[in-house]
């Protein structure tokens, strides 16, 4: 079956991958720089990384077209995001033998 293509695709669809995609590029290069970091020192790095977005999603909300038929959800990829952030902060904070539940991600960015 032939994939229907939208008359006006939000430009901002592949916005989680782009975003995770820059999250890797500046979290790798801590790990380059010193092969002896522990895995807690990546980790926190990457919490650091996911807060170091907000601006970068508050450009993109900014820049959206308000009149598109499908507009990205902003507010559910800010809850995600945090999702995440919160469980690397708990698996962090917490003892190694503490077992943990997390809520499932949206992950559908689209409404």
């Amino acid at each position: 079956m032939a994939r229907m293509k939208h008359k006006h695709p939000s430009r901002w669809t592949s916005l989680v991958p782009l975003l995770f995609a820059w999250l890797m590029l500046h979290a790798g290069p801590a790990q380059a720089q010193d092969p002896t970091g522990s895995e807690a020192e990546m980790l926190a790095r990457i919490v650091h990384e996911l807060q170091a977005l907000e601006p970068l999603i508050q450009k993109a909300e900014s820049a959206a077209i308000p009149e598109v038929r499908i507009r990205f959800r902003y507010d559910w990829l800010r809850r995600d995001l945090a999702r995440v952030r919160a469980g690397l902060e708990t698996h962090l904070e917490a003892a190694a033998d503490e077992p943990r539940t997390f809520a499932p991600l949206r992950g559908d960015y689209r409404r």
